[in-house]
């Protein structure tokens, strides 16, 4: 059944998949972006099912502007894909205070933005899915990536709570964990690198950032296939609530698992008797 979907940061990378393979499977998309007129170039022009209009996420203004001109032009919005982001990346002590906020405005608080004007709409239409992808690095810390991480668990956390907020309007939520894509997040305009040195971290701080454009062009994961795994679930009558794409992210979610229950059994002799006792209730 064809839907209408907005998708988030759709110039560049997964969004710009998401956005062709929904079009080429006959839905009807608003593709968003930064700068409107690269995205509709990127994706071939002008197009009956398509529309294209400026969104960045981090300005609420520009989200209400998109829910609005979707229902004048589609009458309804039936999933939203919270894509757009960027990384910033970096020991803790050498990623600035001002580069940390600007992870959390994209990251964090973009989709917040964008969700906050489309649930109206969802909540009249008492039908709706909220999907929104976060990282493998919002399961799992990893080193040199703390700004990040922290966005993306920030965001998981929104994510599950917001499911109860909004079940009862019939509107599902579905958190994505992709692992290693060949996206454009490692690419300059999307990674950004610490502002800060310090001597004590520079000869860990450079290899690591060699190590990471290397990576560019070379991840496992084929982001086409993601899109039409993505379509595929927005499809579902009773969507996942959390989708591990990628075999890397589903061994590093495992992996968690395990470790999460080992602490939770360790720490079940000293963690587990901490209430009040009967007699000092």
């Amino acid at each position: 059944m064809s839907k209408v979907i907005v998708v988030t940061g759709a110039g560049r990378g997964l969004g710009t998949d998401i956005a062709r393979e929904a079009l080429a499977a006959g839905h009807q998309v608003v593709a968003t972006g930064r700068r409107p007129e690269e995205v509709e170039k990127t994706l071939g022009g002008p197009q009956d099912d398509l529309l294209v209009t400026r969104l960045d996420v981090t300005i609420l203004e520009d989200a209400e502007a998109a829910a609005q001109a979707t229902v004048d032009r589609f009458g309804r919005i039936d999933v939203l894909i919270n894509n757009a982001g960027n990384l910033f990346t970096g020991y803790f002590e050498e990623i600035s205070p001002a580069q940390m906020r600007r992870q959390f405005e994209t990251n964090l608080f973009g989709p917040m933005n964008v969700t906050r004007a489309v649930l109206p709409i969802m909540r009249k239409q008492r039908a709706g899915h909220v999907i929104t992808i976060t990282s493998t690095a919002g399961l799992v810390g990893m080193e040199f990536t703390s700004a990040y991480a922290a966005s993306k668990f920030a965001e998981e956390g929104w994510m599950e709570s917001l499911r109860y907020d909004v079940e009862p309007y019939d509107i599902h939520t579905t958190i994505v964990e992709p692992g290693y894509f060949r996206t454009e997040l490692l690419v300059d305009g999307s990674v950004n690198w610490p502002e800060l040195s310090i001597d004590d971290y520079a000869p860990r701080t450079a290899p690591r950032i060699e190590g990471m454009k290397s990576m560019n062009g070379k991840q496992p994961g084929d982001p086409a296939k993601l899109a039409r795994a993505l379509l595929t679930i927005a499809q579902q009558e009773k969507p996942p609530l959390r989708f591990v794409a990628g075999a890397d992210a589903i061994e590093a979610a495992e992996a968690k698992a395990t470790e999460l229950l080992a602490q939770a059994e360790a720490s079940r002799e000293l963690g587990g008797a901490l209430a009040y006792d009967n007699a000092h209730a």
